[in-house]
């Protein structure tokens, strides 16, 4: 069967209120053959996300209809991996053991772009082999400050690694660490390896049917907005991370893809 991902505005809600209606799914789920997978809670914007196996969206909401009342107002559908690079579950957490403290994190998620300054004029003069060795460099690199920091890989894109963190401090630390790792690695090589990074903060949304489709898009922009050894995020990002001394107001930028201009910060590494 297909795999849902579902929005509900829950303003006024509290994580004890979701996990009851959650519950309640669960127990109407069997008369319609569909199972909810898990959810998640984000009590300060007032949103939820279920992921749900149906055989279509009408019947995954006839059951939100019955148990509980609220039906969501998006839908989509989407795939398990997608899912579980996102949002690293797709499935409900194991219990804490106090019954009546149920929290589940957030949807939020700050996605992050790599790119690799100069990667076709490289190819064309190290050649296909030389070249894809300063690509795994700069992987091992780009992964090692990831497995550190608690973020996750979601793709390879040909020339840099496309990745997201539940935290959005976490993904600005990860950043500074992958451009100093970067600083580091040309002292000591004679090829030097330069990259741009770009991230943005959002939530699942449906966008061209596809997950997290805007936020993608704006860090994606970001990336290739930013100049050589530099770091851009967002105004989203901005606003959620803790220490604030390496940020610079870039200003407003006009982005492609976006209609309205965008509020452009940069992180200081150095």
């Amino acid at each position: 069967m297909p795999i849902f991902l579902d929005r509900h505005d829950l303003s006024g809600l509290t994580a004890s209120d979701i996990a009851e209606a959650h519950r309640k799914d669960l127990e109407v789920q069997g008369q319609y053959g569909v199972r909810f997978l898990t959810y998640w809670f984000d009590e300060s914007r007032g949103t939820g996300f279920c992921l749900i196996d149906a055989p279509d969206i009408e019947t995954a909401m006839r059951v939100h209809d019955e148990a509980h009342g609220d039906v969501a107002k998006d839908v989509i559908e989407v795939d398990l991996s997608a899912v579980q690079a996102f949002l690293g579950r797709v499935s409900d957490p194991e219990p804490s053991g106090e019954a009546n403290n149920v929290t589940f994190d957030s949807a939020l998620r700050a996605i992050m772009f790599t790119d690799i300054v100069g990667s076709t004029s490289m190819t064309e003069r190290l050649g296909d082999a030389r070249s894809v060795e300063m690509v795994r460099a700069h992987d091992a690199l780009v992964r090692r400050a990831l497995k550190d920091k608690g973020g996750r890989v979601v793709k390879h894109t040909g020339d840099g690694i496309m990745a997201c963190f539940s935290d959005a401090t976490a993904s600005v630390q990860c950043a500074r660490a992958i451009q100093q790792a970067f600083e580091a690695f040309n002292l000591a090589s004679k090829e030097k390896l330069r990259v741009r990074i770009g991230i943005d903060l959002g939530e699942p949304i449906a966008d061209s049917n596809d997950l997290f489709g805007a936020t993608v898009q704006l860090a994606a922009r970001l990336c290739q907005l930013a100049e050589p050894d530099a770091i851009l995020v967002s105004s989203a990002v901005q606003d959620r991370i803790r220490d604030r001394l390496h940020v610079i107001n870039i200003g407003l930028c006009h982005l492609k893809g976006f209609p309205q201009p965008v509020d452009v910060y940069g992180i200081e590494w150095r």
